[in-house]
């Protein structure tokens, strides 16, 4: 009787989500990027865009809402209504931006429901051809020789390219001079023109990829853990929603990028972008960015890395 009871009550508690379900989308949903059109959050949310509109009957809608760190946008989804129509198309700075923000009112673990990881990305370490190396190891030996007369450029000083060549430093015992853009683009443009000599993106002279092993985006490049073990550290861009979103709504939101990113000619288009894709479940979204908070979050205090 009592058991009979208890599920009668589960029905109905259960009931809501479950008919929002099947109804959502009801109208077009938003995806927040919080960078600059070009980068890869953004190419991923806009190759993804078409076919869940496809799968789930409402046109998918990226905005751009560009800010240092994508701290704004990301914030505009945290506080945004938990029905699964405004989602996060984020990056990996959205795991370390915590460390690296006084008072920072979201926070990853807390606010973001975890939809799906979609894409990994090797970072490269590039160099201008002046330099006149061509491994790690050549270029290791003149940084220690011509020290911080050399610079490197980041896409800011939140990204994740300044972080990783942050732990470069660290392990090949060099220092360098850090100029800090608005955006992988600009740091680039210098890059190519030789204001500065190396970064840890892009594509100039590749030394080494920052994967654990060869990328296969980058198969004739040596990775740095080739020259220093251990050293590894990779870009991402992956889909949240608010947090409290019906559990339902997330499940339906995974399966339709499951299905996407099935598709062949969305993996083509994404790993035209050197990006590996990923995919896998909410639960290892979560891991991955307690992972990235377990590395990173030392480093940043260790060398006392902020951001105003």
């Amino acid at each position: 009787m009592w058991r009979i009871v208890l599920l009668s009550l589960l029905g109905v508690a259960l009931a809501p989500d479950q008919a929002g379900a099947q109804s959502y989308p009801s109208r077009p949903v938003r995806v927040v990027v919080p960078a600059s059109p070009g980068g890869g959050s953004d190419l991923t949310a806009r190759i993804l865009a078409p076919g869940l509109g496809a799968e789930l009957g409402q046109p998918f809608v990226v905005e751009n809402r560009v800010t240092s760190g994508g701290i704004v946008g990301t914030q505009q989804v945290a506080e945004s209504p938990p029905d699964g129509h405004t989602l996060l198309g984020t990056f990996d700075t959205f795991a370390t931006n915590p460390y690296l923000y006084k008072n920072l009112r979201w926070d990853p673990l807390r606010d973001f429901a975890p939809v799906m990881q979609i894409c990994r990305y090797p970072q490269v370490l590039v160099v201008h051809p002046s330099l006149g190396v061509k491994t790690v190891r050549e270029f290791v030996a003149l940084a220690k020789e011509r020290g911080a007369s050399l610079n490197y450029g980041s896409a800011g000083p939140a990204s994740s390219s300044r972080l990783a060549y942050e732990l470069f430093k660290q392990v090949a015992g060099i220092e360098t001079m850090p100029i800090h853009y608005r955006g992988g683009g600009p740091a680039m443009q210098d890059l190519v023109s030789g204001q500065v000599q190396v970064m840890l993106t892009g594509k100039l002279v590749a030394l080494g990829v920052s994967t654990a092993a060869r990328s296969p985006s980058w198969p004739g490049v040596p990775a740095i853990a080739e020259t220093y073990p251990g050293f590894e550290s990779t870009s991402w861009t992956a889909i949240f929603a608010p947090a409290e979103t019906p559990a339902p709504i997330v499940v339906r939101l995974h399966g339709a990028l499951t299905k996407v990113l099935a598709d062949p000619q969305v993996r083509e288009r994404l790993e035209s972008q050197s990006c590996e894709v990923v995919g896998g479940t909410p639960a290892a979204l979560t891991e991955l960015v307690r992972a990235e908070q377990a590395k990173w979050g030392p480093l940043i205090r260790q060398m006392h890395i902020t951001v105003d």
